[in-house]
């Protein structure tokens, strides 16, 4: 993460801890690094404010909830 700033790094770190806490046990790896991807990637595009990046986060957390269960 070293393309971004300090402040940057530090809102997406707040803001992945809130959203995972909403998963059952903090979530699982995968859940956490999708999340964290699509708050790279809205950094990356100058989305770099606290609320931007949760509602970025609230968003892949949706996509996630959405998505069809393997059985």
């Amino acid at each position: 993460m070293e393309e971004f700033d300090e402040r940057t790094k530090a809102n997406m770190d707040v803001v992945l801890d809130a959203i995972c806490a909403e998963l059952p046990h903090g979530g699982d790896h995968e859940s956490r690094k999708f999340i964290a991807e699509q708050l790279m990637q809205a950094a990356r595009s100058g989305k770099t404010t606290l609320g931007e990046l949760t509602y970025v986060s609230r968003r892949a957390l949706i996509q996630l909830q959405n998505r069809p269960r393997s059985a």
